[in-house]
């Protein structure tokens, strides 16, 4: 520490290793109390409270973990990644107006951050909004398109909205590269398009 009780550079230095390694070896407690300390030597440091954040939410404690994002967002507004965060938090709170605004505000700054489309239209799915969910589902899809979640919800959204031709259409597309989803799509709406596995 240094004469003004602030932590040295150094000091900062170790806890970020000690915490590194506190994780690799699963002692996310010990990798908590070091990031912790940083944070608090740092409180100015956006980054310090979201990695914080982060540790909490691996162990569960998503009150503490929203209460240091929205604190590190306070701090820097423009972390695409924190607002990502808080969205997925919020979902899983079952907040889902809440995590939509807080994917909107992550798309507004990285309109590539493929998982904050995919969130948004879960929690708009969630919230009885399935025709809303439809644009941020395919532009998931676009950003990553040998990934079989967004066209998965994609189907059902079609599905729920009685449309067929375009969940088969989907299925057909799933099947390209992953045929047992595409099976398991076939079976869940009943939309028929005779996928083959091998």
């Amino acid at each position: 520490m240094t004469a003004n009780g602030d932590a040295s550079a150094l000091t900062v230095w170790f806890w970020r290793q000690m915490a590194t390694w506190s994780h690799l070896l699963k002692r996310d407690e010990l990798a908590l109390e070091y990031r912790a300390r940083i944070a608090a030597a740092r409180p100015g440091d956006a980054s310090a409270l979201a990695s914080v954040a982060h540790l909490q939410a691996q162990q569960g404690r998503r009150p503490d973990a929203v209460a240091n994002l929205k604190r590190a967002l306070s701090l820097d507004p423009g972390r695409a990644d924190a607002w990502f965060n808080l969205g997925y938090l919020q979902q899983e709170e079952q907040r889902h107006d809440d995590a939509i605004a807080s994917f909107e505000r992550a798309l507004a700054l990285d309109d590539k951050l493929d998982r904050a489309w995919y969130g948004k239209a879960l929690s708009l799915i969630k919230s009885g909004r399935a025709e809303d969910a439809i644009e941020p589902l395919q532009r998931n899809v676009k950003l990553q398109p040998l990934s079989p979640y967004g066209l998965y919800q994609l189907a059902h959204v079609y599905h729920r909205l009685q449309r067929r031709d375009e969940v088969a259409t989907t299925i057909r597309r799933l099947a390209t590269f992953e045929p047992q989803v595409a099976r398991q799509l076939e079976r869940e709406t009943g939309v028929v398009v005779g996928v083959k596995t091998l």
